[in-house]
């Protein structure tokens, strides 16, 4: 790539520049997860005009957004990122949409298309895609319909015990253990760490970690919230000897397992 001609883009999150257009790969992987709610979504479309419009969409809403234009695009990003929620269209260049379905892994795929064939939606729920959207579509219902998906997805990770690098979280005793040793948590350090293993290395706000664990710890408030998560670093600290948790100034709070 001749990336001294190519034009900088800045990432209005995080501030980071990257090159342009045929770098668009590089610059989506690379600001993947500066989203302030926490979750990152492809957008697997050959139309700029609607690709576009489903970002400006998204963005507003507070979500990351990746782009592919080809189901190739697709799988070059799908390698250097991963997703929360997919976006996919089926009449893409070169690999279709419903090539490019079984390939993708590990997340919801709602198919938004403009083909209305009864058989052919049928065959793609049953293939594996979370939902299946008809263009042209209302905005509210493709929010509603991702929200729904997005949340799912959230209920499954949640059942079952999470293992992260070199933490183990049990959600059903909810106990934690760390380089195989148990750590004995509070409620409220539990809770910020149950949310940072489900978006490691997603840097999440200060914000969002109050409202998402808002249900599980009411008391814990934005002044106290620095307090316990330097309790949570010394703790894992004192059994790992490694620092997991990474404030990102201005922003927040992120787990780097590396």
């Amino acid at each position: 790539l001749l990336w001294e001609k190519l034009q900088l883009q800045i990432c209005k999150n995080c501030g980071l520049t990257g090159g342009a257009n045929c770098a668009r790969v590089f610059i989506y992987a690379k600001h993947a997860r500066c989203a302030m709610n926490g979750y990152t979504i492809l957008i697997i479309d050959d139309d700029e005009n609607i690709g576009n419009l489903e970002q400006e969409l998204l963005e507003r809403e507070g979500y990351s957004v990746l782009r592919a234009y080809s189901g190739t695009e697709a799988l070059l990003v799908l390698k250097s990122a991963q997703p929360d929620l997919v976006l996919l269209d089926l009449m893409l260049p070169g690999l279709s949409g419903e090539q490019l379905l079984p390939q993708i892994k590990g997340c919801p795929v709602v198919v938004v298309s403009a083909k209305a064939d009864i058989n052919g939606k049928v065959d793609l729920l049953l293939g594996g895609a979370a939902d299946y959207l008809t263009k042209p579509f209302d905005t509210k219902e493709l929010l509603a319909r991702i929200a729904v998906r997005l949340r799912e997805s959230r209920a499954e990770q949640l059942s079952e015990s999470c293992t992260y690098g070199d933490i183990t979280l049990d959600d059903v005793s909810r106990s934690v253990t760390v380089c195989r040793k148990p750590v004995s948590l509070t409620r409220t350090e539990y809770a910020i760490l149950k949310l940072l293993l489900l978006n490691a290395g997603q840097v999440i706000a200060k914000s969002t970690l109050l409202e998402r664990i808002s249900l599980d710890t009411p008391d814990c408030t934005e002044s106290s919230l620095k307090t316990h998560i330097s309790h949570l670093r010394a703790k894992l600290r004192e059994v790992s000897g490694k620092d997991y948790i990474e404030a990102v100034w201005g922003i927040g709070f992120k787990l780097n397992l590396n």
